[in-house]
């Protein structure tokens, strides 16, 4: 857990762009070691039930490890599988921010080159292996893209200052933040709290306490903006599903982005899954806090990324 937070945390790093020449066709394994755990059955499934339930959905939250090879190469098999089930997907990622929609879109058109897309976009520094392969699906599919996140640059001025740094945007970078911000000291506070307690800077209590606080806005501006951003894609398309993929803190335990979604679109069905990478898929005995931590725990074999 301590990883999925390093958005929030390290706001003020920047971004490395991505190679923004197309990447060669990389060779994939066809198998990718997984378990299937179904939270509200208390027993193991299989990926096909799990698809076949997910593509029932009207919201599929796919909560990840970001530095995880294997768990990627499951996003695509999610994607795929929902493709071969006939399913109309709306994908909508945490990696895209919202003033780079208009690249995504004529990107997936035909409008510019994949370069121009990639320059023009600030796709996360592993683009290329990680979130290329859902991309390109999407583009021979024909579905559309949500690019959900609120800019960074929003998101890091909050961190630094607080709410009111969102005051001082124009209409138009207004916009791409949430209208609607709510941002309580309620659980997701607690959960994200306890995350942030090991890298507070020196200082007294008190200055590490606003330094959370304004971490925690931060975090919820980004939930609030993503969430917004689903909905606002769940009318506008009409598609039977959107399937939105971000780091596993916005979406377990049905908190943070996910539970904002569900304000949103009162009544229709969002499911979590929550993808674990760990050592040993025949050990596995999911217990305690991991069986409310989404509907469908997806267990693959942690692998270092070379």
């Amino acid at each position: 857990m301590r990883n999925l937070l390093l958005g929030a945390i390290l706001l003020q790093q920047p971004v490395v762009p991505a190679p923004v020449a197309a990447p060669a066709a990389a060779a994939v394994p066809a198998y990718v070691p997984e378990r299937v755990y179904d939270t509200r059955r208390r027993a193991f499934a299989d990926l096909e039930s799990m698809l076949a339930d997910l593509a029932k959905a009207d919201v599929v939250f796919v909560g990840e490890q970001h530095d995880d090879p294997n768990t990627h190469r499951l996003e695509a098999a999610i994607l795929d599988g929902l493709r071969r089930r006939g399913v109309r997907v709306t994908l909508s990622l945490e990696m895209f921010e919202r003033d780079a929609q208009g690249g995504v879109d004529s990107y997936l058109s035909g409008g510019i080159a994949e370069a121009d897309f990639l320059s023009s976009s600030r796709p996360w520094p592993r683009y290329a292996t990680d979130y290329r392969p859902l991309v390109e699906m999407a583009r021979t599919e024909g579905w559309p893209v949500i690019a959900a996140n609120v800019p960074r640059r929003f998101a890091s001025s909050v961190a630094k200052t607080g709410l009111a740094a969102l005051d001082t945007l124009g209409a138009t970078e207004r916009s791409w933040v949430a209208a609607d911000l709510r941002c309580p000291q309620d659980g997701y506070f607690d959960r994200f709290a306890a995350t942030m307690g090991g890298h507070q800077a020196a200082g007294s209590t008190d200055d590490q306490k606003k330094t959370t606080e304004r971490y925690y806005f931060s975090q919820c501006v980004k939930d609030e903006t993503m969430a917004e951003a689903i909905a606002v894609g769940f009318d506008q398309f009409n598609r039977k599903l959107v399937v939105h993929v971000n780091g596993a803190f916005h979406s377990d335990f049905g908190l943070g982005t996910a539970e904002r979604v569900r304000r949103r679109l009162d009544g229709r069905r969002v499911a979590v899954v929550s993808v674990l990478p760990v050592k040993d898929l025949d050990t596995l005995a999911p217990a305690g806090e991991d069986l409310k931590r989404a509907d469908y725990l997806l267990y693959t074999v942690a692998e270092t990324k070379k």
